[in-house]
């Protein structure tokens, strides 16, 4: 092997020898990720924003913590202040503070999800929910919610992670519970016809006496005219009188044939 091929040799294994360090020597963080400095083994408390930074090779490492609005779906049974058993599903968005990125991957990992935030939770709906009746838990589902949201914000929040949206996205019950409530709606439905059927009876019947005040009235109005006008009572029978004579006449002692007379037959 010749003088210069073997500098071509030692000149190649130097420039990759270059290459390798400086691609250790740069780490990228990524948008939305906070990045965590781990120097042998050490955590260090400064963490680096996104974009490109310089780091000793081979002896650091940056891990990614992310920063964005994260989502968690859970489901599990508690305890009403009643003893009834709720089965719930609720919906999380939390997300973890740029300044706690170190010490949260210091003192719990990466999967603080499943290590922090789950559990507490959980722990949040069993301690409100115990606070509530069934009933209440249907009728103040809002006011519950925001609760929960509070007390898992107390719990989570010191770990740098915050809640952003707490959502309840089902309550069930057991069957006794719902046969109950059922039950109780169609007894409030039913009470409320019967009042309804008794408002209507009631403006019926005062419809009734309105009625028989105005025919007493018309009554009186007309005896009063009789009182003070006899021939208002000829009045009302020629206004009744059809135009027709009578057949017959007479008193008692002798009867009088009108149509004999006219020579109807």
């Amino acid at each position: 092997m010749t003088k210069n091929v073997k500098k071509l040799i030692l000149a190649g294994v130097i420039l990759l020898a270059v290459a390798l360090l400086a691609v250790s020597s740069i780490t990228v963080v990524e948008a939305g990720n906070t990045g965590v400095v781990v120097t042998l083994g050490a955590v260090s408390d400064k963490v680096l924003s996104e974009g490109m930074h310089i780091k000793a090779p081979f002896v650091q490492s940056v891990v990614q913590v992310n920063n964005r609005t994260q989502k968690i779906e859970t489901e599990g049974s508690a305890s009403s202040k009643d003893l009834q058993i709720i089965s719930y599903v609720v919906a999380v968005n939390y997300r973890v503070e740029n300044n706690a990125s170190a010490s949260l991957y210091k003192n719990v990992g990466v999967n603080y999800e499943t290590v922090i935030i789950t559990p507490a939770i959980q722990e949040s709906i069993k301690a409100v929910t115990a606070q509530y009746t069934a009933e209440e838990l249907i009728t103040k589902r809002q006011n519950v919610g925001t609760q929960i949201k509070d007390a898992l914000s107390d719990k989570i929040g010191e770990y740098g992670i915050s809640v952003e949206i707490f959502n309840i996205v089902n309550f069930d019950f057991s069957e006794e519970f719902n046969a109950a409530v059922e039950a109780k709606q169609t007894a409030q439905q039913n009470a409320l016809k019967a009042e309804q059927d008794l408002a209507r009876i009631e403006i019926e019947a005062e419809q009734k006496v309105t009625q028989a005040e105005a025919e007493a009235k018309s009554i009186k109005m007309i005896q009063d005219a009789l009182a003070k006008s006899p021939d208002y009572v000829e009045y009302i029978k020629w206004n009744k009188w059809d135009g027709k004579l009578p057949s017959v006449m007479g008193d008692g002692d002798y009867i009088l044939d009108i149509d004999g007379v006219t020579g109807k037959n």
